[in-house]
């Protein structure tokens, strides 16, 4: 059934938040929201299951922990791509991406603020130009990649093996000063995949659709995993941060779990529709979303003359042909 959803290359991250006690050592005021709290950062892959959950303070910047999310992910499904909001899209993130083999491909607002860079001085386009600013202006500096390539490649193998924290790495390549030599090739790399990928973004109404469609599936997890989260809904009472971290991921757990539950609740509705005679199409199942709550009773129903009964077997196999859904159009359900 998670096949007419996507193939588990691509993930989205986006982060919602949570309401705490003010006194810990997490919690901040968030400007955004205006009460204190901290951030449950997700990375929910195109099969709409969360991969990674980590519980952040309001005033980090969310961007840094888009990369930490693929490396500590250990699951069967190892995404190459990766979606976020507009945070997602800073030079360093771009950069230190790249040198990992992820896509990051991130939703983009704010154009006028946004800059392009030629590949050299002398380069000039004919109907595009004005994106990349003065003639002349706005040029890589591809010795700088070329002479620091080799610390580069270093570094990123070290944020790999666990040397190095990612998160740490993007904070001081956000604060550190401009001349430093590492923060100036990382900015330079960055510059150079942002670029192409605003170019594609421009030019590629499919991929386009599906950043959107990547972006609407995260923040459906976000309401999802909200309404799973009942009782004292939506404030982790915890002062602790490894309680509230245990929260966090004990929620997005659950949610997966539920996520699991109505998937096996639709295939088991679609082999019923086709021993009726229907014909189902692979497109109209890519429409459903297995965020459903109608079925879901979250206070349980409690019944003791069915404790012997044994559960059915699960039957994984679903008679559709989702060869014909192609890969780059896979859609989210809103």
């Amino acid at each position: 059934m998670s096949r007419a959803w996507g193939d588990g290359t691509a993930v989205a991250a986006d982060g919602t938040h949570m309401d705490t006690y003010l006194n810990n050592l997490v919690a901040e005021t968030s400007v955004r929201y205006g009460r204190p709290g901290g951030i449950a950062y997700h990375h929910i892959a195109d099969t709409y299951v969360a991969l990674f959950t980590h519980f952040i303070p309001c005033g980090v910047w969310e961007a840094v922990y888009i990369i930490e999310g693929l490396l500590k992910n250990e699951s069967e499904l190892q995404p190459t791509t990766i979606h976020a909001d507009t945070q997602g899209q800073s030079f360093p993130v771009f950069s230190l991406a790249h040198l990992h083999g992820f896509e990051l491909m991130p939703r983009i607002r704010n154009w006028k603020d946004l800059m392009f860079f030629r590949p050299t001085k002398h380069v000039s386009y004919v109907h595009i130009d004005a994106l990349f600013g003065p003639a002349g202006r706005n040029v890589i500096d591809w010795d700088l990649i070329e002479s620091h390539f080799k610390d580069l490649m270093r570094v990123a193998l070290s944020v790999r093996e666990g040397k190095i924290s990612s998160v740490l790495l993007l904070r001081r390549l956000r604060s550190g000063s401009h001349k430093n030599a590492h923060y100036a090739a990382f900015r330079e790399v960055g510059r150079v995949i942002r670029t192409i990928q605003l170019l594609r973004y421009l030019t590629d109404p499919q991929m386009r659709r599906r950043v959107t469609a990547a972006t609407n599936k995260v923040e459906a997890f976000n309401g999802f995993s909200e309404w799973v989260r009942f009782g004292n809904r939506g404030v982790i009472a915890d002062n602790d941060p490894v309680e509230q971290e245990k929260a966090v991921k004990f929620n997005a757990l659950l949610t997966n779990c539920l996520i699991f539950h109505n998937t096996l609740d639709i295939a088991q509705a679609v082999r019923e529709l086709q021993a009726e005679g229907w014909k189902v199409d692979p497109e109209d199942l890519a429409e459903v979303s297995p965020y459903l709550t109608e079925k879901i009773m979250r206070f349980g129903e409690y019944s003791t003359h069915e404790l012997d009964l044994a559960p059915e077997a699960y039957e994984p196999h679903l008679d559709v042909d989702f060869t014909k859904l192609d890969p780059q159009d896979f859609v989210a359900a809103s």
